[in-house]
């Protein structure tokens, strides 16, 4: 069976995931990420254990243990000003760290500096410290998809979501924008997104992304479909964190927000035939 048959729909229907990232980056993203679930268009996200806004989001979490939550593994920073490092010490985890004791910002400084050692250490603090606080996520999922940067990082990934008996967000669009082949990283028993939607900056940067987030929903195929967002509120705090960085920038997470918690957009789905699913669904259903 495939996964809709295992979640009870017909065997060509088409599930959706809407799952917001970055929650805990910044008060107004989680802000913007709370009012998008409470909308109900929005039905997953993840939190960043590392950022400095963890612990509003995470008492957010263990308030409202209805709504599906995932870890947002951390093992880098993008942001100019706005910088942030491990949950462990600098002196635990040196490989993962520049100069100044933050997360690198590209995923290729990453792959060049960290050991194995030290990314399963961070990765796994990260985790527990969710735990610690009460959190029961339904998945695992990875900010800037890092962990696919190396092949020995991504094992690692799988194997701590087999170990805390939690599906981990693996997709091949994923492996291959981050250069990680999928042939010889994929195994039989990988659970796997057949097809994942982030939005495009020539989108964004021209007529907006509510343009493409349409033709992605009127366009969907069968199967297990995952669109991720990042939704905040265009404002100084988001501006200051994502200064000199259009692309997911404060503008492009209020579009964000603003597409997925509209009226026309619930009836799109309507319209099509859209099953909305989330990761518990498919923690419930599927085994790992």
């Amino acid at each position: 069976m495939n996964t809709a048959q295992r979640l009870g729909f017909e065997k060509n229907t088409k599930l959706l995931i809407i799952h917001a990232d970055d929650a805990g980056l910044a008060h107004s993203e989680n802000q913007a990420t709370i009012q998008a679930l409470e909308k109900g268009i929005v039905n997953s996200y993840s939190i960043m254990v590392p950022c400095a806004w963890f612990h509003e989001m995470a008492m957010f979490a263990k308030n409202n243990p209805q709504y599906d939550l995932g870890i947002h593994l951390t093992l880098t920073c993008e942001w100019e000003n706005y910088r942030f490092g491990p949950v462990l010490s600098v002196s635990e985890v040196p490989s993962l760290v520049d100069k100044h004791g933050h997360f690198f910002k590209k995923r290729e400084q990453l792959r060049e500096n960290a050991t194995p050692e030290d990314v399963e250490k961070e990765l796994r603090a990260q985790i527990e410290k969710a735990l610690n606080y009460g959190l029961a996520p339904t998945h695992i999922d990875s900010h800037m998809y890092s962990v696919g940067s190396h092949p020995d990082f991504f094992k690692i990934y799988k194997r701590l979501g087999k170990e805390y008996n939690l599906p981990v967000l693996v997709n091949e669009q994923l492996m291959q924008m981050v250069g990680l082949d999928p042939k010889s990283n994929l195994e039989e028993g990988d659970f796997v997104i057949d097809r994942t939607y982030v939005g495009e900056y020539r989108y964004f940067e021209k007529e907006g992304l509510a343009a493409y987030y349409q033709s992605v929903l009127e366009n969907l195929d069968p199967g297990q479909n995952l669109i991720l967002i990042h939704p905040a509120f265009n404002e100084h705090e988001m501006q200051g964190v994502t200064i000199n960085h259009p692309n997911f920038g404060s503008q492009w997470r209020q579009q964000d927000y603003d597409f997925f918690t509209s009226e026309k957009t619930k009836a799109t789905l309507q319209k099509h035939n859209i099953q909305l699913v989330t990761w518990g669904d498919i923690k419930t259903s599927c085994s790992f």
